[in-house]
């Protein structure tokens, strides 16, 4: 019930948007009095009283920007809907390659490839101020990583907390793979301060943003399938692939793995960037 009353919240958000672009001319338009607009002369009058207010129709400028998050380095482009409402797209990208990583006796080769893009809608409930609220959704997202594992010949390592040593004629390897998308499409909320598309004039914003992606929890799997277990004296070697004991320790060891990864089913938002913004046709009501 809790993730049916997130996704009817979001396409409600998502609904409305229409509505709010047609009802942001009405709003603009209402900042300019009939009795200044005079006969023969109205769309001239129109389009100054409403640089006057400050307040361009839909569409009329574009933000274009670059930043970091733990989602990745990432673009973003960004238009008005009205003069407290942004829509912002933005996509991320980044690939980590790491070695010698040590857990549980284990050295491991890791890959993170993460890839995501998503909207928003930034609302500012205060028009000359950056303070924003921006609800959205995670549209596309390919965040995962993958792993080899080797334990090397004569060294030990521990599943469920139960000590196996590798042999040394035949070492253990294994491989492993973390998912970070279990849920698809993502709802997001984050907060932040910075307009992309400032109401004061100029064109450079330095937007900052804090907030969570609901990614569901992360979907981690490991499989150890080459290489032989021993006693510490070297001796009863079994195949860790066939062993039945070394699978059941390996799944109770994957887990608590699990279980140390859950908090990240709430995916963190923290990014900084800049943002230039631009007119892109005219400020003035239609």
């Amino acid at each position: 019930m809790k993730h049916i009353g997130i996704w009817i919240n979001a396409f409600i958000l998502l609904a409305a948007c229409p509505a709010l672009f047609a009802q942001s001319s009405s709003w603009s338009s209402s900042f300019i009095e009939p009795a200044a607009i005079p006969e023969g002369g109205g769309t001239l009058a129109a389009t100054t009283a409403a640089r006057k207010t400050g307040t361009p129709r839909p569409f009329s400028r574009v933000s274009l920007g670059v930043g970091v998050s733990p989602l990745g380095v990432g673009v973003q482009v960004s238009t008005n809907l009205n003069q407290h409402m942004n829509l912002r797209a933005t996509g991320n990208v980044l690939r980590i390659s790491e070695t010698n990583i040590s857990t549980n006796g284990f050295n491991i080769d890791a890959n993170l490839n993460f890839a995501s893009a998503g909207a928003s809608v930034d609302y500012y409930p205060f028009r000359n101020h950056g303070l924003r609220f921006s609800p959205g959704v995670l549209l596309y997202n390919q965040n995962e990583g993958h792993g080899t594992f080797t334990a090397q010949a004569g060294t030990s390592f521990t599943l469920n907390d139960y000590t196996y040593y590798a042999s040394s004629a035949n070492p253990v390897t294994g491989v492993g793979s973390l998912g970070l998308h279990n849920q698809r499409p993502a709802l997001t909320i984050t907060t932040g301060w910075g307009n992309t598309i400032p109401h004061k004039g100029g064109h450079w914003s330095f937007p900052f943003e804090l907030g969570v992606a609901f990614i569901g929890a992360p979907d981690i799997n490991v499989a150890l399938n080459s290489g032989q277990v021993c006693d510490s004296n070297g001796l009863n070697c079994v195949n860790v692939a066939t062993d039945p004991d070394v699978q059941s320790n390996l799944e109770a060891q994957v887990v608590k793995y699990r279980s140390d990864l859950d908090p990240l089913k709430t995916y963190p938002i923290v990014s900084f960037g800049a943002s230039y913004s631009f007119r892109i046709r005219s400020a003035g009501v239609r």
